[in-house]
């Protein structure tokens, strides 16, 4: 099935940049099919705390929080009806794959998840008012799958388990607030260490001085290790981990016997994306068939990314852009193995 993602490109303050993107979501397939997956889906039922959220964004992300009231504003929609959607706290998250690969100066990823769960979005947004530059894909509009910001600290983040969850950020929010507000690896850990978690993630951080930091957090604790090959269980917090980690298991054993021909993030890139190499995940009625694979080059500031398999990535000067070049290709096409189509592309329900 042909596929596509857009490129969405944005300089000024976050309830500017939230206003602009309600606009462009009024009437859109994306945004009809977001309020239908919330309103039908039995995994989307719990209760909103409106207050202990509007105490918690206001602690960790105030800028967010602006964004956010500019989507309500532009979309019309209650606070309520707008924190579900966009706040980064409620919202479950399903049993996905993926897997990331990082070295010095650079970062791999391939996310996996089901194609009626992608924006189809690839975001590129300079805030004006506070925070750093970011490029990444988008999820649930606010939050960021994986991505790298304009002082080199690339993110990544593998699911684990979402059972004892516990009231927090979810992973995409997390991911946001990461690429917005650190610098440095030791900035992410400290942000990793002090937010509250929903579910159980590994987040990968790299950036020009640092790779293979990992670190795993749950609802109940966060430890951080060294390690450049990290898929969908933990090394030290066994007792969080899925009863099943067979595939995460398999795809762990080939990126560690393929190290040593790892030479170069090509190499990598190649690893996680070549369907031969039996990383790259075609799953996709299961929650795990990869959507995008990801590169991003730290030193460089270079973040690549392909939509399907066998293919080589579309490259973006990440550094040019934050010092105010804009880029004028418009969407990324691919190709993938699924009879669902992404969730901006048509009615999915």
């Amino acid at each position: 099935m042909k596929v596509y993602s857009d490129i969405i490109q944005f300089r000024g303050t976050h309830y500017d940049f939230g206003f602009a993107q309600g606009k462009a979501l009024q009437g859109s397939t994306l945004m009809k099919n977001r309020l239908r997956t919330f309103s039908n889906k039995k995994t989307y039922r719990f209760t909103v705390d409106t207050d202990q959220f509007e105490s918690v964004i206001q602690t960790f992300a105030p800028y967010i929080n602006e964004e956010i009231a500019g989507l309500q504003d532009a979309l019309e929609l209650d606070r309520k009806t707008t924190i579900q959607q966009f706040g980064g706290y409620f919202t479950e998250y399903g049993k996905s794959g993926c897997s990331i690969y990082t070295d010095q100066t650079y970062m791999v990823r391939n996310y996996d998840n089901a194609p009626d769960t992608y924006e189809g979005r690839i975001v590129l947004y300079a805030p004006s008012d506070s925070g750093y530059a970011s490029i990444g894909p988008s999820m649930q509009i606010t939050g960021r799958t994986d991505g790298m910001n304009e002082k080199g600290l690339a993110m990544g983040y593998n699911f684990v388990n979402r059972k004892q969850s516990k009231d927090g950020f979810m992973c995409n929010m997390i991911g946001r607030l990461i690429l917005e507000q650190c610098a440095t690896i030791d900035d992410a850990i400290a942000l990793l260490k002090e937010i509250p978690h929903r579910t159980s993630f590994t987040y990968v951080l790299s950036d020009p001085n640092e790779a293979g930091i990992i670190v795993e957090a749950s609802p109940r604790n966060v430890v951080v290790r060294q390690g450049n090959i990290c898929t969908n269980h933990f090394d030290l917090l066994t007792e969080e981990n899925r009863y099943r980690m067979d595939d995460s298991l398999r795809r762990t054993k080939i990126m560690s016997d393929e190290k040593k021909n790892v030479l170069q993030p090509m190499d990598a890139y190649h690893l996680l994306n070549d369907l031969d190499k039996g990383i790259f995940a075609t799953k996709y009625g299961a929650w795990s068939g990869t959507l995008h694979t990801a590169l991003f080059e730290t030193e460089k500031g270079l973040a690549g990314f392909t939509i399907g398999a066998d293919k080589l990535p579309y490259m973006i000067d990440f550094y040019k852009w934050a010092a105010g070049d804009d880029i004028y290709v418009k969407r990324i096409n691919g190709n993938i193995n699924a009879s669902i189509p992404f969730a901006h592309m048509k009615n999915i329900i």
